[in-house]
């Protein structure tokens, strides 16, 4: 009750007090209410009350005075809104800052936490900087020491050890909402400083460590490293400008300018951009590289090699490097050394030791090399200090190539990858040499190259030789004499297979080299402009998934492709054998899946042109000696150019049971038929069946709408291979099943790209359910329009659809 009493005296007392409206500063017998604002004296800053976008709530706050648009800088009571009534701010007996929200209230809704000395007065101010002060005989608190979400010019971000003080930012929940977020920006002191943007307790964005740069172009920053204080402080040295750096909801640092005369806010520099602008984007013991905008981007650092292969090759960094598995495991007291590694952002070093701060190069390598633990060390110019040796204990994260205020890191490796760098090394100087004999030996290859284009001009034959595009690959161009004599002429026994198209022979070149020969029949269907489609789109192929196309031959009427050999054949001759499909185990057939979506994704995406195999079937997959898959025949593929993404045909081409229905129907293609395909393909690895042999009775399904039942009824691992017995992962096995059926679906919009396939086959992640598939039925009455029958090399379709079918 005596409390009780004493708020309501006091409350009487400040009705007395009179209202501050228009000044800069507060003083002890003065209030500021709703409508009340303190200004600062140059006009620059404003304090009162607001409500942040359309909502109700009242904060009280600090912001821009003369800028339309109310940008707020600092908050008061941001976890603690004024609701439904009037808020008022005065300095109570005390010396403290004071808000209510009502009459009513017993307690504030914020306070300032200071004590000052009995009968002392108290003035509070709004300073040009847009910092609010608040002064006894000295300064006794101040908002710069308690910043929310902006970091203003003049304004201290980071520890203060003999205050007691850590300054950071933290961002608001939402636009409309300025209580604390999820994000922070604070500085960690540890080793060599440097900030961090954290998500919780999750680091996802770093600064450069300790020691920085001083100067950034439009403004200044300090930074001070000292046993009492670390922290940076940045100053404008135009005064023309407006600087704020924000912390935004989203997790995203800004620094913004302005100008009176811009009127409007400018985004001078923004972070993260790109995806390497976050923390351990290519996980530990590797590089990122920042101007590459289009590559991958991550690299191992010297002596390491991709922890997680295939994901690395799917562009996902994130599980770093590891030491390579052919040296020793261990670096140390095995003629060890370092690998100097230029122009990086130095690795995270919150546990990084300074060792001397007058060390030498050759001291601090001493010092690190010494210590089994020490991963890598660098030497650092600090100013005013000469220099010092930074040296890491733990894993080597984050570093990042930069032309521009980098370091060098020398990474401790063994002895292995020491004398492999010194080779590369005395390469290196030799290439040196050769560059400065270069005009000398541009001539000298100038009058070879003459010499042999005379030569080879008078060489060709009209008619024989086939142009290729000179940007592409230079492919051999062999005579028919020395392919008659590589295969025996033509000999049964060196027959490797037959299709449509003609038939394939092994054939064993003067040099020795085995290679496939391609030799097309005269009724293939695959005329001059198909055959030179296919050497045109394979010369201009690079990839480890396709297959390479050495020469070409067309002498005498015959039209003929010269492949690399590949002893294990196609995919199809070991899964659709009963005995030979024992030799794919579930590694091999994923890696298989895995490795075709790759060459798939490099055709759609990656190639110099976009490609649509258009035939993509188990038998067109080659796999070398090692049952590495390998697309081939590239005799349907479609080239497009520029931004096209898909076109029209009426001459339908592929085969059975592997087209999507959008091109079997109405003669449309894009890069999603040859996800059609693959959805098949990735079906048929799984069970070890043929989709154009399947037949199930009842009711009449077809592979795929076998896979779909099983799956709707939750019993999808069924499907796979009875051959693997119980050695496989279901886990992974599922997810080809599902993968495979959002392939397959019926809608060309709803199937992945190849890129998000990779990503899914080489992640765990979150996989959309598939929707129905295409081709449920065997046959249909229900569909009258497409008619199947899927008899092996057999096709039918409703006459009613294109003009052409020419199946394989």
């Amino acid at each position: 009750m005596e409390a009780e009493k004493l708020f309501l005296l006091f409350s009487l007392l400040m009705l007395q007090f009179s209202s501050c409206t228009s000044h800069d500063s507060l003083k002890m017998n003065q209030t500021i209410k709703e409508g009340d604002l303190l200004i600062s004296e140059g006009n620059i800053f404003a304090l009162g009350f607001f409500s942040p976008g359309s909502s109700s709530n009242r904060y009280l706050g600090i912001w821009y005075h003369k800028i339309p648009e109310q940008t707020v800088v600092w908050v008061a009571n941001r976890n603690d809104p004024i609701i439904g009534s009037l808020g008022f701010l005065f300095i109570d007996q005390y010396g403290n800052l004071v808000l209510y929200g009502n009459d009513d209230q017993k307690l504030p809704v914020w306070s300032t936490n200071v004590s000052v000395e009995e009968n002392d007065t108290c003035e509070a101010q709004l300073m040009d900087s847009g910092n609010l002060i608040l002064v006894s005989r000295k300064t006794v608190w101040q908002s710069f020491d308690y910043p929310t979400n902006i970091l203003l010019p003049g304004m201290k971000l980071g520890l203060d050890r003999k205050l007691g003080i850590d300054r950071f930012l933290t961002s608001w929940r939402s636009a409309e909402d300025p209580g604390i977020g999820d994000f922070s920006v604070r500085i960690n002191p540890n080793g060599s400083p440097q900030f961090f943007v954290y998500n919780g307790t999750k680091p996802i964005i770093r600064s450069r460590p300790w020691p920085w740069r001083n100067q950034m172009g439009l403004y200044k920053c300090t930074f001070v490293n000292d046993p009492d204080e670390k922290y940076c402080v940045c100053t404008v040295l135009d005064d023309s400008y407006l600087l704020r750096s924000i912390l935004d909801h989203s997790g995203h640092v800004k620094a913004l300018t302005r100008r009176e005369s811009d009127g409007q806010w400018k985004e001078y520099w923004k972070s993260p951009q790109f995806q390497w602008d976050y923390y351990g984007h290519c996980g530990a013991y590797s590089t990122c590289e920042l101007a590459n905008l289009n590559e991958f981007g991550c690299a191992c650092l010297p002596g390491f090699e991709p922890k997680y292969p295939l994901e690395w090759s799917a562009r996902d960094g994130s599980g770093g490097c590891v030491r390579k598995r052919l040296h020793t495991s261990s670096v140390c007291q095995h003629g060890e050394g370092f690998v100097k590694v230029e122009n990086v952002i130095l690795p995270e070093s919150s546990a990084a030791v300074w060792v001397d701060m007058s060390k030498s190069l050759a001291d601090c390598e001493v010092q690190c090399k010494r210590n089994c633990s020490c991963s890598a060390y660098a030497i650092i110019a600090i100013p005013g200090k000469n220099y010092g040796c930074l040296t890491w204990y733990k894993e080597l994260v984050d570093v990042k190539y930069d032309r521009s205020d980098s370091h060098d890191l020398y990474v401790r490796v063994d002895a292995y990858e020491l004398a492999d760098t010194k080779r590369k090394s005395n390469d290196s100087r030799e290439k040196t040499m050769l560059a400065v004999l270069a005009p000398s030996i541009a001539l000298l290859w100038f009058l070879i190259g003459l010499f042999a284009y005379l030569w080879l001009k008078k060489r060709a034959k009209k008619g024989n030789e086939l142009q290729v595009n000179s940007t592409s690959t230079e492919l051999e161009y062999f005579k028919l004499s020395t392919i008659t004599a590589a295969t025996n002429d033509f000999a049964p026994a060196n027959k490797l297979g037959q299709g449509g198209f003609g038939s394939v022979y092994k054939g064993l070149l003067p040099n020795g080299m085995e290679v496939a020969i391609k030799r097309l029949s005269r009724s293939s269907g695959q005329g001059a402009e198909e055959f030179k489609n296919e050497v045109m789109v394979i010369a201009m192929l690079q990839h480890r998934n396709l297959v390479k196309l050495l020469g070409y031959c067309t002498q005498d009427g015959e039209q003929m492709l010269i492949y690399e050999y590949l002893p294990n054949k196609s995919l199809d001759s070991f899964l659709f054998d009963e005995s030979r499909r024992l030799l794919l185990d579930w590694r091999k057939r994923f890696d298989i899946i895995v490795g075709i979506a790759r060459g798939i994704l490099y055709l759609h995406q990656d190639s110099r042109l976009r490609i649509i195999h258009r035939d993509l079937k188990c038998s067109n997959i080659l796999l070398d000696a090692d049952m590495n898959p390998k697309i081939s025949d590239f005799g349907m593929a479609k080239i497009f150019e520029g931004n096209r993404t898909e076109d029209r045909t009426t001459r339908v081409v592929g085969t059975y049971g592997y087209m999507s229905p959008e091109y079997v129907v109405f003669g449309n293609f894009s890069a999603k038929s040859d996800v059609f395909s693959f959805g098949v393909m990735l079906l048929e690895i799984v069970s070890g069946r043929k989709n154009n042999r399947f037949y199930q009775q009842n009711p009449p399904l077809t592979l795929i709408g076998y896979v779909w039942e099983l799956w709707r009824e939750e019993k999808a691992l069924e499907i796979v291979d009875p051959s693997l017995t119980e050695l496989y992962d279901p886990r992974e096995a599922l997810k080809c099943v599902q993968i495979g059926l959002l392939c397959v679906q019926e809608d060309a919009t709803d199937r992945p790209s190849m890129l998000a396939v990779v990503f899914m086959l080489s992640n765990e992640t979150e996989i959309p359910s598939p929707k129905q598939p295409a081709f449920l039925f065997r046959k249909s009455d229900n569909n009258p329009d497409i008619a199947l029958d899927v008899e092996d090399g057999q096709c039918s379709l409703n006459e009613v659809t294109i003009t052409e079918i020419a199946c394989r």
